[in-house]
């Protein structure tokens, strides 16, 4: 694929499919210090300024007074024609907590998704995944309750596209009955392909994958695969990682956060990187 390549998200939204990720402005680590508002507004220019039209945020990506949120409005407002910002609701996270710690209730998810609207200074969202869980998933867990929140803002022009996070096949299948669904965001990554069913069922229906950790989460993963491929392309682990990711799928996504420049030119690069049939049956195997 090139940097330019588009996909048709939810029948009408031209995104890259090399995006960007937001978590990662505030502060780089969980929990860790806050970053530089000047350098986050500058990566964001420059993603832009590369060909990506598809930002993913939260407004529970923060650290003390400095959000995602206010970074993307400060950086890049007025927002050109085309620009396609996808946001998350479902987390409860306090000032003060490293990360969330528990589920927002149904009544709580429309008062989110204003807060996202206000900080981000849109009339409509493009996109809102309801984020359900931790890190793990929650088989068991009904999400149609929540869920039919979001296919009530939808159905008032408040949100274009609606998404689910962090869910099983069950639970897609569940929000699917409710209202469409135009994306799924779980953790993939080349090393932890995990979710192949629910990818598959994504294929089938023309609904984006988008998934979160594309290299890894907690740092590149050592692999002796990736480290090979790499050095047959003169690439860097995490571009293997990221091309591959494209390579395995048409309606794969990927939004790799930075909050570096340099990491930022690395991943958006990635688009160009041709794999061969040799390195994807190496990385599959």
């Amino acid at each position: 694929m090139n940097t330019n390549e588009l996909w048709t998200l939810g029948g009408d939204l031209k995104i890259s499919r090399m995006g960007f990720g937001a978590m990662r402005l505030p502060a780089s680590e969980r929990g860790g210090p806050q970053n530089d508002p000047a350098t986050g507004r500058a990566v964001l220019r420059r993603a832009v300024e590369l060909g990506v039209n598809h930002i993913d945020t939260a407004a529970f990506y923060f650290s003390g007074d400095l959000t995602a949120n206010r970074l993307i409005r400060e950086a890049l407002q007025p927002y050109q024609d085309g620009l396609v910002i996808a946001t998350k609701v479902g987390p409860r996270r306090k000032p003060g907590d490293p990360m969330p710690t528990g589920q927002m209730e149904p009544g709580e998810l429309r008062a989110e998704v204003e807060r996202n609207l206000r900080d981000l200074g849109l009339d409509r969202l493009d996109l809102v995944y309801l984020r359900v869980g931790g890190l793990g998933l929650s088989p068991d867990e009904s999400i149609g309750e929540r869920f039919e929140v979001l296919a009530r803002l939808r159905d008032e022009g408040v949100i274009r596209h609606l998404g689910v996070s962090n869910v099983t096949a069950g639970q897609f299948q569940e929000a699917r009955a409710i209202a469409p669904i135009a994306a799924v965001q779980n953790r993939f990554d080349m090393t932890m392909p995990q979710d192949t069913e629910l990818l598959r069922i994504c294929e089938r229906e023309n609904v984006a994958y988008v998934p979160y950790f594309p290299l890894g989460g907690f740092g590149i993963p050592e692999d002796e695969r990736i480290a090979r491929i790499a050095e047959r392309h003169d690439a860097t682990a995490a571009q293997v990682l990221l091309a591959g990711l494209l390579a395995l799928s048409p309606v794969m996504m990927a939004i790799p956060g930075t909050s570096s420049l340099a990491h930022l030119e690395e991943n958006v690069a990635a688009a160009n990187l041709e794999l061969t049939a040799e390195d994807l049956a190496e990385l599959k195997g």
